[in-house]
């Protein structure tokens, strides 16, 4: 199994510390983009991938799905979604995105968040959910947008400013050099893959699936009003959402 940097004890701290903040960009901005995009989950089946603390799991059941399956790399996620997010219909493993091909079972939903920019090999894993989806079954996943992931000197990505600080453009290279990319976050140094948006989208339609919905969200007033350094997200956005269907073999 990779290593992983959320099981190094300094940044699964700083993570869990922004992500209990209630002001951080995933509770704002991501993740009611994705909860907008969700299907019907009643009676269905889901895999999570990259299930972090569990909390998406949990809701899944109480949206009234029938089995969740909560994959992720990390100890420490899995130990806090074992204790926070525990329910009889939700199984969690701890299994590498890259073995999910192990999986004996099928599933209406494959749900991932913020995980896939860490999949070395993305075809490879848009191939194995489409293999693991029943007939019309959904893909929705989001990711960091590739705008965020471009330069390979993390230095080079940054805001501009006018005489006054405000930001006004954003700065970024290498955005058609796909590959490994190096970030530091928490005082950590973080692997993540740079794919330009031409090679994401059509990884995934060339695994067999059709693309339904592309997003890449803005935040609402209700959200600027919590958090109002987030209207940069006008200038450049930080995450990509994807939604596709198997259609019928």
């Amino acid at each position: 199994m990779k290593q992983n940097i959320f099981d190094n004890e300094n940044f699964f701290n700083g993570y869990r510390e922004l992500r209990s903040s209630g002001t951080n960009f995933n509770d704002l901005l991501m993740q009611p983009a994705m909860d907008e995009t969700l299907p019907d989950l009643k009676g269905k089946t889901v895999l999570d991938i990259g299930c972090g603390y569990g909390h998406n799991c949990l809701e899944f059941i109480n949206k009234g799905a029938k089995k969740v399956v909560g994959t992720d790399i990390s100890e420490k996620m899995l130990a806090v979604a074992k204790e926070e997010s525990a329910h009889p219909d939700i199984e969690y493993r701890l299994m590498d995105m890259a073995e999910i091909s192990s999986l004996n079972m099928k599933f209406d939903l494959v749900y991932s968040s913020l995980a896939f920019h860490y999949a070395e090999n993305f075809k490879k894993l848009t191939e194995d959910i489409f293999n693991l989806l029943n007939d019309c079954g959904v893909l929705l996943y989001s990711q960091e947008h590739p705008i965020m992931t471009a330069s390979i000197d993390e230095n080079m990505g940054h805001f501009n400013l006018d005489e006054n600080g405000n930001k006004i453009s954003y700065t970024f290279s290498d955005y058609n050099l796909s590959g490994l990319r190096k970030v530091h976050w928490f005082g950590e140094e973080v692997t993540k893959y740079h794919r330009p948006m031409g090679e994401i989208l059509t990884s995934v339609a060339q695994s067999g699936f059709i693309i339904t919905e592309v997003k890449e969200p803005l935040p609402k007033p209700w959200a600027v009003e919590k958090l109002p350094s987030i209207v940069k997200e006008y200038i450049k956005p930080n995450f990509l959402i994807v939604k596709a269907v198997k259609n019928k073999s």
